[in-house]
């Protein structure tokens, strides 16, 4: 079957999927089997949204996975549903990065709420990077890397972001937080026989931040220095 072939029997099982879920809400279908439709509502929609995926229909994609998680949600299928917001995030990040970050704030809630912080924090960093590469939005992504970093709390992966973090600030000429962020990475790494030569890199980055630091104070301090020679 060619992709305009899968995309429309992607739609005739949205539509079947969404007759399911309305005939579970009468009284009747609750009383014998309203979860059971519902449960086959979500397969519908999932196999919906693999068919759009295939007819590289992005957005239909990230929908029918959406819809997917939110029934996932109402039965009481937290993984299942964090699972699916995932896959609706990574169909939306090829189409509408802002619909993608949503998703995935959603997966991360249900994550966070599990207790499944390291898996939480992934999908902060995914978010970070939708802000770097798509929306460039610096703050943003700093924002959720320094997320991830405090979920990551003692691993390396944790360094990775705040180093991520103290690029950023100094791009961002907060050079305070940049040498805060580089000499506690380097103090972290110095106790680490593998990375404990890259504690150098980050103290010499530190270093330039002061640097620029004492530079600019110089400059308020002493604005102008009067020149002493004669005219």
């Amino acid at each position: 079957m060619d992709s305009a072939g899968k995309e429309r029997e992607a739609v005739q099982l949205m539509a079947e999927a969404e007759k399911r879920v309305k005939g579970s809400h009468s009284f009747l279908r609750g009383l014998f089997g309203g979860n059971t439709r519902v449960e086959e509502a979500c397969e519908m929609y999932t196999r919906a949204a693999n068919m759009f995926k295939i007819a590289k229909n992005w957005s239909a994609a990230g929908n029918a996975f959406c819809q997917a998680a939110k029934l996932h949600m109402q039965l009481q299928s937290k993984h299942d549903s964090a699972t699916s917001f995932v896959d609706a995030g990574n169909a939306y990040k090829k189409a509408d990065p802002q619909e993608a970050i949503n998703c995935l704030n959603a997966a991360i809630d249900i994550y966070t709420d599990m207790g499944r912080f390291t898996i939480a924090a992934k999908h902060h960093i995914t978010i970070a990077e939708i802000y770097e590469a798509e929306l460039v939005d610096i703050e943003k992504a700093i924002a959720h890397y320094e997320q991830a970093a405090d979920y990551y709390k003692g691993e390396d992966s944790a360094n990775k972001c705040l180093l991520k973090v103290a690029a950023y600030a100094a791009q961002l000429e907060q050079y305070q937080k940049a040498i805060e962020i580089y000499e506690q990475v380097g103090t972290n790494t110095m106790d680490n026989p593998l990375l404990k030569y890259s504690a150098k890199e980050y103290f010499f980055k530190a270093a330039l931040c002061h640097f620029i630091v004492d530079e600019l104070n110089a400059k308020v301090s002493y604005p102008r220095i009067p020149d002493p020679s004669p005219s």
